[in-house]
């Protein structure tokens, strides 16, 4: 990790070197997932087996491509009830943080006029969840949940399958407890494709969310305005705030739990003691050689890992805002304090015991967050984005009539004469 005293020339050098993971940055991928989607969207099932055929399984066909409830059955066999009794256990936290984010529809009458807002779901959604050598049961939990609770009719999950035309068997329980409606075996743009425009097996959703590598992010851009997209995610991050009062073995340890997701991840420790950065290091090269991912954490921490030294807790509190990192953790003698001048993160993790991983898999609040400085104007993903909002608008002869002129007045204003007469045919003697 390079280690830094912080200056607004060394501030800006840490800003631009991250947004180098920033997936708008790979163009050179565009013009191939440009290719793919629009083959996919002009041949349907015909172009998806193809690219799925190459890519992901050499089996796959339009008949075995929808997991089937034999598969999703084996999978409950195949897995230990401990981690079954798990995935339910974070299921329902995630459940009861997002039931407490539904909405309403509202109305209110005042003087022969009723305004109001209708809050409706989205009816269909497609979730991505990447697959291949990993699994991602939580991801599957936070992506279709929200959904649900929303009161989404359609959740359409697509994962690839292995080699052998298998889902993880994680992965199948975690979609099946959660809700999905049906789980095709489709991976990369191709799947982002089919979800945007439909093919004969996968039906055209009106929204996609979920991570993916880089080909899956540049779809979700190129289809973008046909289908809505929850954003376009880039690798994760973490940033730790402390002061002198920390515990440097903690926060090494978290700052190594983003670092393993990717060679693209960011770790930046933040802190006002030179103390507590040094040990901090000593503790990320004592916990290096026992993780199994340190190849992977090398690179990252190489590339994009950073200790920064600030003067003082308000300029250390100016950089966290300033980077706007995915993840926050917050261990200062007083973080409840400090949360309140926190403008920009995705998430914020309060205290010793608040580490990353339990927003990850087991607390309740989203982990699907803003990446790459976004957190300073996108928000985690929530029941919000399964949902749209209609303007209702009543008036009796009686409102309108009030408001005429000043409506006339304002659309000649404009130079739209026919909207004025639009008020003026109404009061035609």
């Amino acid at each position: 990790m390079k280690k830094i005293f912080l200056d607004e020339i060394s501030k800006n050098e840490i800003k631009n070197n991250l947004l180098k993971r920033n997936p708008a940055s790979y163009s050179d991928y565009e013009t191939v997932v440009k290719e793919i989607v629009e083959n996919v969207k002009n041949n349907g099932d015909k172009a998806l087996l193809e690219y799925e055929n190459k890519f992901d399984c050499p089996n796959i066909t339009s008949e075995n491509m929808v997991v089937s409830s034999d598969e999703i059955e084996e999978a409950y066999r195949n897995t230990d009830e401990n981690l079954i009794r798990i995935i339910r256990k974070s299921k329902s936290n995630i459940e009861k943080f997002h039931e407490k984010q539904k909405r309403n529809s509202w109305f209110d009458m005042e003087d022969g006029s009723i305004l109001g807002q209708r809050i409706t779901p989205l009816n269909r959604v497609g979730v991505y969840v990447p697959g291949g050598k990993a699994s991602y049961p939580s991801s599957v939990l936070m992506n279709i949940i929200p959904a649900r609770v929303a009161g989404v009719s359609e959740i359409i999950m697509v994962t690839p399958p292995d080699k052998n035309n298998k889902i993880n068997d994680l992965t199948l329980v975690a979609a099946n407890e959660a809700g999905a409606y049906k789980i095709i075996k489709a991976g990369g743009a191709q799947a982002i494709s089919a979800l945007a425009f439909g093919t004969e097996t996968v039906p055209k959703v009106d929204k996609i969310v979920g991570p993916g590598n880089i080909f899956v992010a540049l779809a979700k851009k190129a289809v973008f305005g046909n289908v809505s997209i929850d954003s376009i995610a880039g690798p994760s991050e973490i940033m730790v705030l402390c002061d002198d009062s920390c515990n440097p073995r903690f926060v090494a340890a978290d700052l190594l739990s983003q670092a393993e997701h990717d060679e693209l991840a960011s770790a930046i420790l933040v802190t006002t003691s030179e103390r507590v950065a040094e040990n901090v290091e000593k503790e990320i090269n004592d916990f290096l050689p026992r993780l199994s991912r340190r190849d992977i954490i090398e690179k990252s921490l190489e590339n994009f890992g950073y200790i920064i030294v600030a003067k003082n807790l308000d300029d250390a509190i100016d950089v966290v805002n300033d980077i706007a990192s995915e993840h926050l953790e917050i261990q200062t003698e007083n973080p409840t304090m400090v949360m309140t001048k926190i403008k920009n993160a995705g998430a914020i993790f309060l205290g010793p015991y608040s580490s990353e991983p339990i927003g990850d898999y087991m607390a309740g609040p989203n982990h699907v967050l803003p990446t790459n400085g976004t957190a300073k104007f996108f928000s985690p993903l929530s029941v919000d984005d399964f949902i749209k909002k209609s303007s209702v608008i009543y008036y009796s002869y009686e409102a309108l009539k009030n408001d005429a002129d000043d409506i006339e007045s304002f659309a000649k204003a404009e130079g739209l004469t026919a909207h004025a007469n639009s008020i003026e045919v109404r009061f035609e003697k």
